[in-house]
């Protein structure tokens, strides 16, 4: 038991966590919260992909209705004009997101397809390339998943397009959920051993 704190200390130094180390508490919450809340997300993949796309539809129209105020704030500046057009760019994508959310929805997962075998390929070429090291192994398979996944969205494409958005939606949330608790509870035991006499 002496040799694993020994190594817990060595692996994170008290300094990186800092008042984690006594607050430790909140951080599980928020783990607990999220995998909670991203379980129930997996029962409801086709609403969290609707409230994800009109989330991302309210930030184009936000950031695009900023931009175009900004440009009215840089006269003079050559590049104007193309500021002004990202701008309505922005508020448009946003305003045809509203008008079609599910139209919306299929063409953000049919280009999540498309990037998802592009990734894996690029991968894929990584991890020949660096063949002759020891774990190159590590991103052929990493490829590997990114290209079948890729390609079972695009099978199931436009019908994927009302649920891929929601479950990836969900499982990261799962996974940044368990990611805080592992944390909070390595610096509780931090905290513990500080506690300790030496």
């Amino acid at each position: 038991m002496t040799n694993d704190r020994a190594s817990l200390q060595a692996l994170v130094p008290a300094e990186v966590l800092g008042d984690l180390i006594h607050n430790w508490g909140w951080l599980l919450a928020q783990g607990i919260l999220l995998v909670v809340l991203g379980t129930i997300g997996l029962g409801m993949t086709f609403w969290l992909t609707l409230g994800t796309v009109l989330i991302f539809g309210v930030f184009l129209v936000i950031g695009g209705g900023v931009q175009l105020f900004q440009a009215f704030k840089c006269r003079g500046w050559q590049s104007i004009l193309w500021h002004v057009v990202i701008g309505i760019l922005y508020v448009l994508a946003g305003v045809i997101i509203f008008g079609n959310p599910l139209m919306a929805s299929t063409m953000l997962t049919l280009l999540l397809g498309g990037v998802l075998i592009g990734v894996g390929i690029v991968r894929l070429v990584m991890a020949f390339q660096h063949r002759g090291l020891k774990n190159w192994v590590w991103p052929l398979i990493g490829g590997i998943a990114a290209i079948v996944l890729g390609f079972m969205i695009l099978a199931q494409w436009p019908i994927s397009g009302f649920w891929v958005i929601g479950l990836f939606v969900a499982i990261e949330m799962i996974f940044s959920g368990w990611s805080y608790i592992i944390i909070a509870l390595g610096a509780r035991e931090m905290g513990k051993q500080h506690a300790l006499p030496a």
